[in-house]
């Protein structure tokens, strides 16, 4: 996946439907966020660390399929498997921990795939989640119709 220069305009709501319930409107598509059972929500869409990891495991494997590409590799599949969870680190307490298995099927050699994770770790999404980000936010008025 390349990383461009042109503003993703993502749009989220509540859409009414439930205690939590929101919908996301990205460009031309349309999805559903939600909490789980376990948290009050109704479970009607991905939670949103659910849509992170999507957005990791997407960029990865997009990245990897351009790389084999560009390469002429026999790669013949990909899937990547993420999981989130907080976990104690000494001298820092809680930390996010995204655990990322990535599968690729096809006839590499081992210097092929070890060339592949390293890539994997080069993805734009996964160099900026590894990055320090800014996030501005701003509230704005809105009208009582």
């Amino acid at each position: 996946m390349t990383q461009s220069n042109h503003h993703t305009h993502v749009t989220v709501s509540e859409n009414g439907k439930g205690r939590y319930q929101q919908t996301v409107s990205a460009g031309q598509h349309t999805l559903i966020a939600d909490e789980p059972l376990s948290v009050g929500g109704a479970d009607a869409g991905p939670a949103p660390f659910d849509y992170l990891l999507a957005a990791l495991g997407a960029c990865t494997s997009m990245t990897l399929r351009m790389y084999a590409e560009i390469k002429k590799l026999p790669l013949t599949g990909i899937s990547v498997a993420l999981s989130h969870k907080k976990i104690d680190v000494e001298g820092k307490g809680k930390v996010d921990h995204v655990e990322r298995i990535i599968t690729l099927s096809g006839d590499l050699s081992p210097e092929q795939r070890a060339r592949m994770l390293e890539i994997a770790n080069k993805c734009p999404m996964h160099r900026t989640l590894r990055s320090e980000i800014r996030i501005d936010s701003a509230l704005t008025e809105t009208t009582n119709a």
